[in-house]
Formats: C-alpha cells, sequence, structure tokens
C-alpha cells in the first residue's frame, strides 16, 4: 500500500517517478501480485491515468488488463476497472483537458488514429471479444455499463470486423438484445446506441435483431418516453428503427406483417396549440416522418411499397398525417417532411390518391388541400424547400392516376371551368405565366405530369383558350406556350429566365410525344418551326446549350410522331429543313447536350426533386425518361430515306390490322370464357340441386324401411294372438276372443289404410319430382356442359325411381298376401263361431251376438275385397307409370348423344381457332422484329391492351364528367 501511496501521488523524500515509470510499475504489480486487494488498487491507479497517459496505459497495460478480465472474473469489481481503463484508452470520447494550441491542433488526428490501433490490438484475439459478451451477459451494474459502452467503441472503431466477431459468436447478438429490458434506464440506453453501432450495414445483424423482437421493444420504449414529446432516448430508438428498416426488405416485410404500423399512428396526434415546439420535439417528429418515408420509399420493391401504403390508410395514419398537413403552428421543416412523406404515401396507390384528393383546408370556405398547396407552390414568397416539396406531392398525386390527371385538366376546360373559386388548372396557368420563373418552371412541370402517358388529356388540352388581353381574341394554351417561349428573352423575370424556356420546352415536348394531334397543332403555326431551326443552328453559350438540345428534342418530335396531315411540314420536308439550315451531324450533336449535361444526370437518380439552390432546379425527373426514351429513335428517324418511311408506314399498317384480327379473336376468346363461367355456374346449381333431390330420396326408402319392420312386428304379433286363441277350448271365452279378435283386425285395418294412403301420397310426390326432373333437363338443352351434367343426374333419378317403384310393387304383393291371410282367419273364426252354437244351450243372447258377429264379418269382408281390388288398379297405374319413366330415359339418352357430339364439333372449331391466333402470332413477331430493325418502337401485345382499357377508362371518365 505503501507503494500505491507514492505512485498516487503521496508525500515521498525522493524524486519523483514519471508518469511511464508509474505506469510500469501499476502494471507489474498488477501482473505479480498474489493478493486480490493490491491487484485491484493497481488497476484503479491504472484508470485514474488511463485518460492523461492514454497512450502510455494503452501499450503497457492493455495486455494485462486483458488478463485480468480472464482470471479475476469472481470480483466485480476489479473487472469494472478494468473495463473502465479499456474503454478510456481506445474511446475517443476524450473529457476536455487543458492543451496547448499546437497540441490541440493535432489532437483529433492523434486520437482517430489512437482508438483504431488500440481497438485493432483488442480485436486481432477474437476470444476477447467472446469475453466481452460473456462478460455484459453479467447483472452487475459495475460490470455491465462499462461493458457495454467498451463494446460501444470498439464498433465505432473497427465496426465492420467486431460485427463479424459478434456475428459468429455463438447467441452472440441475442446476448446483446437482452441490455434492452434491462430495468436500469442507464444500461438500456446505453444498449440501444450500443445495437445503432452493430446494425450499420449490415443486414444479416439487421435480420436477427428484427427476429429477436426488437420493433416490439423499442416501441414500447417509445411509447413510454412519450412518443414525440419524449427526450434523447425516443431519438436513439427511432435511428435504430432507420438502421433496421432502411434498404432492407426482409425487415420492412416483417414490420409490417407485424401490425407494428399501426403503432406509429399516435406518433402524429398534435394538438389544436402548436406553438413553442422544443428543438427534441423537431428533431423526433422529423425521424418519425423519416421512418414512414423508409417503409414506402420509392426505390423499395413496388409490391412492399403498395402493401405498406394501404397499411397506412386503413389504420389511419394517412388521414394523421394530413391533419399536420393541414393544421397551423406547426414548424417549416416539420411542414415540408410531412409534405414529403405525404407525397411518397399516396405515390401511385390510387385508393389514397383519391383520399388525398378528398381532403379539405380547414378554410371559409373550404378549399380543397391540393389547391391550397399549389398556392404556395406558385407564391415566391415560400421557402424554397417547401415549393419543391408541393411539386413533388403534385407529382406523386398524379403518378399513375388517370383520374387525378382527368380531374385537373377537366378545370382548365372551358365547359367546367368555375369562375366562384379558384381552381388547381386556374393556378397552374397564372403560375406559367408569372414573371417568376420558379414558378414558371414549376407550374409547367406540375401540367406536364397531368399529362403524362395520357394521349386523351393531351388532346383535351388542346382545346384550352386563355384571354390574354381585353379586346384580343382568346388563344389556346399550346399557343401561348410557344408565344411565351419565342419571346422570352423581351419578358423581364426574377431569376434565371433559361429555367423558364427549359420549363415550357419539357412541357411542350411532353405534350407532343405520342400525340400526333398536338404535333398537327403545333407545326400549324408557321413560325413555330422557324424558331426551333434557329435556335439549334445559333452558337450560344453553355447556359444556351440546353436550351438548344431541348429545341432539338422538340422538333425531333415534330418529326417522329408527324402523321404527315400538313403538306408543307410533312415528315420528308422537315428534314430537308434540318439538313439545309443546320445539318444532321450538328442536330445530333445539340439533341445530345441534354443527356451530357450534369444537373440531367442528378435528376435521374431519384423522383423526388431535391436541389441545392433554384438555378440548379432545370430537369424533372420523370422527363429524364421521356429523353432516354426518345434520343435513339429521333436520331435514327432523322437518317430515315423517304422509302424507308414509306416502308416502316406499311409495316405499322400491317401490324394494325393484325393487332384488329387479335383483338376480335381475343374478344372472341373473351365471350367464350364468360360462356364457360355461367356454365360452370349453372353445373353448380344442378349438382346442389340434385343432391338435395338424392337427400329426400334416401330419407324416403329410410322411411319406407320402417314401415316394413312395423309391418312384419305386426305380423309377429298377430301370429303368437293366434295360436293362443286356438289353445283354448271353451265356447263362452271363445266367443269371448272372437270379439276381441274382430277389434284388433279392424284397428290393423285401419292401419294398413294409413299407411296406404301414406305410400299413395309418396308416390304423387315422386311422380312431381320426375315432373320436374324432365322440365328442367328441357330447360338446359341449350348448353353443352350443364345439359350432360344434367342428363346424368336425370338418368340417376330414374333408375332410382324405378328401384322405388319395384320395393312398392313388393310392399303392394305383401299387402295383398296379407289380406288374404285376414280372410282365412275370418273364415275360421266364422267356422269356430257356427260351432259354438250347439253348446250354448239355447241362449239367446249368444245367439244375438253370433249373427252380429257374422253381418259385422261379411261386411269386413267385403271392404277387404274392395281394397284388395283398388290395390290391383294402382298396381297397374304403377305399371304404365314405370314404362313411361323408361321411355323418358331412352329419349334423355339420345340428347345426350347428340350433345356430345355438338361438344365435339366446338372443341374442334376452337383447336382450329387457336391454330389461327399461333400463325398470327408468328408473323405479328416477324412484322416486329422488321419494324425492330427499321429502328421504330414496337409495343408489346399486353402495353397495347393496358392502353386500350385506360382510354376505355378515361372515355368513361369523360362521360361522367359531362
Amino acid at each position: 500500500m505503501n507503494f500505491l501511496r507514492g505512485v498516487m501521488g503521496g508525500p515521498s523524500a525522493g524524486p519523483q517517478p514519471s508518469g511511464a515509470e508509474t505506469i510500469q510499475k501499476l502494471c507489474d504489480r498488477v501482473a505479480s501480485s498474489t493478493l486480490l486487494d493490491d491487484r485491484r488498487d493497481a488497476v484503479r491507479a491504472l484508470k485514474s491515468l488511463s485518460k492523461k497517459y492514454r497512450l502510455e496505459v494503452g501499450i503497457q497495460a492493455m495486455e494485462h488488463l486483458i488478463h485480468v478480465l480472464q482470471t479475476d472474473r469472481s470480483d466485480s469489481e476489479i473487472i469494472g476497472y478494468a473495463l473502465d481503463t479499456l474503454y478510456n484508452v481506445i474511446s475517443n470520447d476524450l473529457e476536455e483537458e487543458e492543451q496547448d494550441d499546437s497540441e490541440e491542433e493535432n489532437l483529433p488526428k492523434q486520437v482517430d488514429n489512437l482508438g483504431s490501433q488500440f481497438t485493432e490490438i483488442f480485436i486481432k484475439q477474437q476470444e476477447n471479444v467472446t469475453l466481452l459478451l460473456t462478460l455484459v451477459e453479467e447483472f452487475d451494474f459495475h460490470v455491465r455499463w462499462p461493458g457495454v459502452k467498451l463494446l460501444t467503441s470498439l464498433l465505432k472503431q473497427q465496426g465492420p470486423q467486431v460485427q463479424q466477431i459478434i456475428l459468429v459468436s455463438p447467441m452472440g447478438v441475442s446476448r446483446l438484445m437482452d441490455l434492452l429490458a434491462d430495468s436500469r434506464e442507464v444500461i438500456r440506453n446505453d444498449g440501444v446506441l450500443l445495437l445503432q453501432q452493430l446494425t450499420k450495414s449490415n443486414a444479416a445483424i439487421q435480420k436477427i435483431v428484427a427476429f429477436e423482437n426488437a420493433f416490439e421493444r423499442l416501441l414500447d420504449i417509445i411509447t413510454e418516453e412519450g412518443n414525440s414529446d419524449g427526450g434523447i432516448v425516443v431519438e436513439d430508438c427511432l435511428l435504430l428503427l432507420q438502421n433496421l428498416l432502411k434498404n432492407n426488405n426482409s425487415n420492412q416485410n416483417f414490420f409490417k406483417e407485424g401490425s407494428y404500423i399501426q403503432r406509429m399512428k399516435p406518433w402524429f396526434e398534435v394538438g389544436d396549440d402548436n406553438c413553442g415546439w422544443s428543438a427534441q420535439k423537431v428533431t423526433n417528429l422529423h425521424l418519425m416522418l423519416q421512418l414512414v418515408r423508409v417503409l414506402v420509399s420509392p426505390t423499395n420493391p413496388p409490391g412492399a411499397t403498395s402493401s405498406c401504403q394501404k397499411a397506412m390508410f386503413h389504420c389511419g395514419l394517412l388521414q394523421q398525417l394530413c391533419t399536420i398537413l393541414m393544421a397551423t403552428g406547426v414548424p417549416a421543416d416539420i411542414l415540408t417532411e410531412t409534405i414529403n412523406t405525404v407525397s411518397e404515401v399516396i405515390r401511385g396507390c390510387q385508393m389514397n390518391q383519391d383520399y388525398f384528393a378528398s381532403v379539405n383546408a380547414p378554410s371559409n370556405p373550404p378549399r380543397p388541400a391540393i389547391v391550397v398547396l399549389l398556392m404556395s407552390m406558385v407564391n415566391e414568397r415560400q421557402p424554397f424547400v417547401l415549393r419543391c416539396a408541393v411539386l413533388y406531392c403534385f407529382q406523386c398525386f398524379l403518378y399513375k392516376n388517370q383520374k387525378g390527371q382527368g380531374e385537373i385538366v377537366s378545370t382548365l376546360l372551358p365547359s367546367t371551368i368555375d369562375g366562384s373559386s379558384v381552381s388547381a388548372g386556374q393556378l397552374l396557368c397564372g403560375g406559367l405565366f408569372s414573371t417568376d420563373s420558379l414558378s414558371n418552371w414549376c407550374a409547367a412541370v406540375a401540367l406536364a405530369h397531368a399529362l403524362q402517358e395520357n394521349p386523351t388529356l393531351k388532346e383535351q388540352l388542346l382545346r384550352v383558350q386563355l384571354a390574354t388581353s381585353i379586346g384580343n381574341p382568346p388563344v389556346s394554351l399550346l399557343q401561348q406556350c410557344t408565344n411565351i417561349l419565342s419571346q422570352g428573352d423581351k419578358i423581364d423575370r426574377r431569376g434565371s429566365k433559361v429555367q423558364t424556356r427549359v420549363g415550357l420546352l419539357m412541357l411542350l415536348c411532353t405534350w407532343l410525344s405520342n400525340c400526333s394531334i398536338a404535333v398537327t397543332h403545333f407545326l400549324h403555326n408557321p413560325a413555330n418551326v422557324p424558331f426551333l431551326t434557329g435556335q439549334i443552328a445559333e452558337n450560344l453559350g453553355e447556359e444556351e446549350q440546353l436550351v438548344q438540345g431541348l429545341c432539338a428534342l422538340l422538333l425531333g418530335i415534330s418529326i417522329y410522331y408527324n402523321d404527315n396531315s400538313l403538306e408543307n411540314y410533312r415528315k420528308e420536308k422537315l428534314k430537308q429543313l434540318i439538313e439545309k439550315r443546320i445539318g444532321r451531324e450538328n442536330f445530333i450533336e445539340k439533341l445530345g447536350f441534354i443527356s451530357k449535361h450534369e444537373l440531367y444526370s442528378r435528376a435521374a437518380q431519384k423522383p423526388q426533386p431535391s436541389f441545392s439552390s433554384p438555378d440548379h432546379m432545370m430537369f424533372d425527373h420523370e422527363f429524364t425518361k421521356l429523353v432516354k426514351e426518345l434520343e435513339g429513335v429521333i436520331s435514327k428517324a432523322i437518317y430515315k430515306s423517304s422509302e424507308e418511311d414509306k416502308k416502316e408506314e406499311e409495316v405499322k399498317k400491317t401490324l394494325e390490322q393484325h393487332d384488329n384480327i387479335v383483338t376480335h379473336y381475343k374478344k372472341v376468346i373473351r365471350e367464350q370464357d364468360q360462356e364457360l363461367e355461367e356454365l360452370k355456374q349453372r353445373i353448380n346449381t344442378l349438382t346442389s340441386q340434385n343432391e338435395q333431390l338424392q337427400a329426400t330420396v334416401t330419407q324416403q326408402v329410410s322411411q319406407i324401411q320402417q314401415h316394413k319392420d312395423q309391418y312384419n312386428l305386426l305380423k309377429v304379433q298377430l301370429g303368437k294372438d293366434t295360436q293362443h286363441h286356438n289353445s283354448h277350448s271353451d265356447t263362452f271365452q271363445m266367443n269371448g276372443i272372437q270379439v276381441e279378435e274382430v277389434s284388433k283386425l279392424k284397428e290393423e285395418l285401419e292401419e294398413w289404410k294409413n299407411k296406404h294412403e301414406l305410400l299413395q301420397v309418396q308416390l304423387r310426390e315422386k311422380d312431381s319430382m320426375i315432373e320436374k326432373l324432365k322440365s328442367s333437363q328441357l330447360e338446359m338443352g341449350t348448353t353443352e356442359q350443364s345439359s350432360q351434367t344434367s342428363k346424368s343426374g336425370g338418368l340417376e333419378h330414374n333408375s332410382e325411381l324405378q328401384k322405388e317403384l319395384e320395393m312398392l310393387r313388393s310392399q303392394t304383393q305383401l299387402q295383398s298376401a296379407e289380406i288374404s291371410k285376414l280372410q282365412m282367419e275370418n273364415q275360421k273364426l266364422q267356422v269356430m263361431n257356427t260351432a259354438a252354437d250347439p253348446m250354448s244351450g239355447g241362449s239367446g243372447a249368444t245367439a244375438v251376438n253370433s249373427s252380429e258377429l257374422e253381418g259385422r264379418l261379411q261386411q269386413e269382408i267385403r271392404e277387404l275385397k274392395s281394397e284388395v281390388k283398388a290395390l290391383s288398379e294402382e298396381k297397374e297405374s304403377l305399371k304404365q307409370h314405370l314404362d313411361s319413366s323408361s321411355s323418358t330415359v331412352a329419349i334423355l339418352q339420345d340428347e345426350k348423344s347428340k350433345l356430345q357430339q355438338e361438344v365435339a364439333e366446338s372443341k374442334k372449331e376452337q383447336d382450329d381457332l387457336l391454330v389461327l391466333l399461333a400463325d398470327q402470332d408468328q408473323k405479328l413477331s416477324a412484322l416486329k422484329i422488321k419494324l425492330k430493325d427499321l429502328g421504330v418502337p414496337v409495343e408489346d401485345e399486353d402495353d397495347i391492351e393496358s392502353g386500350d382499357q385506360a382510354d376505355e377508362d378515361e372515355d368513361g371518365d369523360e362521360e361522367e364528367q359531362d
């Protein structure tokens, strides 16, 4: 201990040792001391010196400290000191200390080198990292907390190497996930920081962390801390969630499937009073909005993005974001990020786009949110980033949304203009012709997106008329755009004049592409072509080269999509004009200025318009796709001769004819498919009816069997009663028994009558069922498959009915035999009665009873005979009914054979149609190859069909609007 007091600065008579010597002595003490207390004191001393003498402690003591971690794990205090010392050596987060000016200049670089070098030494033995993971599992605060900090520092210095060691370590990631469940907040919060470093740029670790229930734990922490009102812990959790989800499709899908999107809705609940937001709340909400954008980013797979967009709508998250969008008092940067977030949530999702179109701003009178946002976009007083965000929102609203495009264009058409309120179309026209160049560019790009891939709306927009000034006739929107383009230098504008001209040229190129009628209207103005050729032929500065390239593109579109309806501006004449005034090579060179421009490359990277300054706002992302598509075909079209153009036109006509034939056969096949579906439905209906009838027949058979069992039981009982009566010889008793027998016979006759009536009712039901089957079979004779099914069902029913008729016959015969037996028994009773008369001793009462009994028996015998006769008549009618059923079966079998023959003939016709279709497809493919060789873009059949469907949808929308 005296040694330690000397080291720590206690009084000493001799000279004070230097720092390096002290550290060396402490290291020797750690290595050689046998007492744990001595080693602990030495490590504590090293910890106190490690910040000031970082290099010396790192070089001399690291090996000894690692040895302490391996051998003294039973003492948590010395382990804590050792971990703290290693953290001070490796970490670059040094406390501020007094330094000379020269030292302060060299400190950052020196610190970075030291931390990286010491980390490399520590992880050179992978067992050191594994040992550290084991120590982090310890619950003792003095071990776990410094272990977490040390591991975080290692990941900061040598992230990929440490990540790989942890990944291959058994249960390495799972051990670290337990930190999030620690009840001590300081360890939990540092555990979040550790996982941030661990998950950076490593998809494998990100997946493991996600499947270790990280989403559930992090969202719980955010909720406990108060969502957006929470502190820096919420910020750390959000950063970790971004690491787990960004560019990781597997984790994004797991997040959606786990219903975690629904738990994000409370983050965006804001009150009416939005003044005085803290800086931390703004940061938290900004990160929350970015997390939503990660899930619906345009760079994600389309299917994953679409499913997340739908989930956000169904859980109310989109509605909550729109509430923030329309709220007052929201900070500008949060409002801008909210607009960008809403943009990507609705992009390409029809359901979300329809909802956004219905959102109104809380104004008096209420205005659509789209109109309010467009007001901000064309207002030059608004911040630049906010105007860019609104433009992106408008683009996303119109992306793959033909319904929304039609609504925007309809606000410009003469028949739908409403003068009582400002519409989106009026705002776009106002921005297009204002004196602010940025408003010109934004309005032009927004209007171009309203026409994107929609030839119908391009034609409708030609009807738009503008009143330029009082007393002058109105001019078309197309004419006004070309007028401003040609007079651009003469108008005083705020901002770049090139920006206005670029915006108008992008609008015109989008408008004229793939729309021959718009090209004809453009060429109809005699001033347009000379203006374009003059702009292309001039030798201008670098700023104007971009305008020259766009003018060349517009002239090329006018040639490529020209239908030769104007004699003076046919394709061949325009090519000759280019050859004389510009030169083909010069024209192609000017056309290439667009794709070679730096701003073009930036715009082509992502859909969101993000520019550092308004001067860099030149190209739109969707327009870069159009340039890429048309640049090559225009270059080929310029060099084509008139003969090649004629051949191309002939090939196009042939293709159109073949397309018409294919469309016709596709329509025939669709109709046949519909008929097949209808037949299948009818077959299913008949099958269910057949099953019901079979169930009814089965029930009736069981009832008949029950009647048979009852009859046999009665028969047995009657035989026993007869034997009992014969055993008695007393005449008085015999007469009494005869009376009882007669009453029993009467009861049995009544039962048999009731059973007979029931059988008759069942027989009539069978007859009605047979008649229904016959009528249904006749009705179903027009269709092939359903008729075959119904006939097979009818035959089965007829066979079952025949079986039931046979059973009824046998039952009738049994009833006849039973009646004959009853008659014989009646006769026996009469004989026994006559034999009992002499023995009666002249009893008057007995004679009267016997005579009455004889009369009753004779009357019952007569009734039984009449019933037997009626049963025999019914038997004959059943035979006739069976014969008629047999004839019906024969007729149905004949119809079945005819229908089978018709089915075979229809199959043969269908095979012939398929062969013809295959021949047509081969011809089409050959013609398309020829067209491609000639340089003509050819659309696939699916694209053509989808285009036709889109046209049909647009026509339907127009009719509804009218």
